[in-house]
């Protein structure tokens, strides 16, 4: 399948290759700069590029470029899926996964590409697996590595988990402090008119877990509205008929951090939208214009809004922006003409208009220049903690095999992370 693998950075260099067959010459890169050149976002880039005799298939993260070099038709999602697998054992192995750190780590880099792919196929993706394979950086092994010459981190002996018809969970786990916590992450993607009307909001959710249970434990989550998770896609340790027949997740859990299930809720649900904001902008005759925002929360269940932000992309004829928030700071980029406004923390109890946030000032526009036709879009973030919007809540986490008993935590976030929160004026 995979031909060949690149790992590119922000500035387009080459930093890493590895080849499963036969070598392929960096120039075949070249199709996919000339792909970038042409994108206006590092996300934009075409998923998929084919040559005259190669298909590049690639996914940005981190700043980085995974490219992965194909000779014959496959699977395109299958393909970015698996890249984007190599990734997450890397941020499993190295707590990020940035250009320094995969510097840093050179050898176990390709150490765990080899494991993880069998002549272009994959083979062992199981982070648990690979860790018994080849064991994670730490300092102690680095001075031990450097006094003895010994540079290999691969164990000779054949896992206990490739044995095993649970290959996510290695045998033998013991913990002092029990634990287990999963978080409930759900975020936003929603279009507000200039009413303040919704015209598109969806939510796509997961659940990561972090959990250090000793032994072989075996876990039970439910929820108190199963039905609204929708579209899922569940870790292999989920025992699907109890899904499918209970709408509960029954599990043997991996050891340390996985994500447990990942969920969609489409517009056709109604979502409370828990921030709105008034807007008033004009552009006047005479090279000027007036600038207004308030911000405040709606249907947050009581919780504070935290690290608020707002991003405006101005008009090309805007000149500058004069502004004074009442709370946060504001910055305008000339040259990109983007307005940021970084509110940071809104109090629930700040329902007087008074004392809510708020920006106000004069726009300049350019000599000469038309007044612009349209208004800008508002891209608004926000994170709220202890609340998840859908009205998805577990209601309990039970667990049986083993006589002690762990402690147990839940944490909702509604956050506007990698989606989109628009608002049009």
């Amino acid at each position: 399948m995979i031909h060949s693998l690149f790992i590119i950075n922000g500035s387009g260099e080459v930093f890493m290759e590895k080849h499963w067959k036969t070598v392929v010459s960096k120039s075949i890169c070249d199709y996919f700069f000339e792909a970038q050149k042409k994108s206006a976002n590092p996300e934009d880039v075409s998923p998929v590029i084919a040559t005259p005799h190669h298909y590049l298939i690639n996914i940005c993260r981190n700043n980085l470029y995974f490219v992965a070099v194909l000779t014959n038709e496959s699977a395109p999602l299958f393909v970015i899926e698996f890249l984007h697998r190599i990734m997450d054992v890397f941020e499993d192995y190295f707590t990020t996964c940035t250009e320094t750190t995969l510097k840093d780590n050179y050898v176990i880099v390709y150490e765990l590409l080899d494991e993880m792919l069998d002549s272009g196929l994959p083979l062992v993706t199981e982070t648990n697996t690979l860790k018994e394979l080849i064991k994670p950086p730490n300092l102690l092994r680095k001075v031990a590595n450097l006094v003895t010459g010994d540079s290999t981190n691969v164990s000779d002996a054949l896992t206990s988990s490739q044995l095993s018809n649970i290959p996510w969970r290695r045998l033998g786990v013991k913990y002092a402090n029990n634990e287990a916590y999963f978080d409930l992450i759900e975020e936003i993607d929603a279009i507000i008119d200039r009413n303040g009307t919704t015209i598109m909001g969806e939510i796509q959710g997961y659940i990561d877990c972090c959990v250090k249970l000793s032994g072989m434990p075996d876990l039970t989550l439910t929820f108190v509205n199963p039905r609204l998770l929708d579209d899922v896609s569940l870790h292999p340790c989920i025992r699907l008929k109890k899904w499918e027949s209970e709408k509960s997740l029954s599990f043997i859990p991996p050891d340390g951090n996985f994500r447990l299930i990942s969920y969609h809720i489409g517009s056709q649900n109604s979502i409370s939208i828990p921030i709105y904001v008034k807007h008033n902008i004009q552009y006047r005759e005479g090279s000027a214009g007036r600038f207004e925002l308030t911000v405040g929360p709606k249907q947050t269940m009581g919780k504070s809004l935290e690290a608020v932000a707002i991003e405006c992309a101005m008009p090309k004829s805007v000149l500058n922006c004069t502004l004074t928030p009442s709370q946060g700071k504001c910055t305008f980029d000339p040259v990109k003409k983007v307005l940021t406004w970084d509110i940071g923390k809104i109090e629930t109890n700040n329902q007087n208009s008074t004392r809510l946030p708020t920006i106000r000032g004069n726009i300049t526009l350019a000599a000469g220049q038309p007044i612009p036709e349209g208004n800008p879009t508002l891209n608004v973030r926000f994170t709220i903690n202890q609340v998840a919007l859908s009205g998805i809540r577990v209601q309990r986490v039970d667990m049986h095999g083993e006589s002690y008993k762990p402690f147990k935590g839940v944490k909702y976030i509604t956050t506007v992370k990698n989606g989109r929160f628009q608002i049009r004026t």
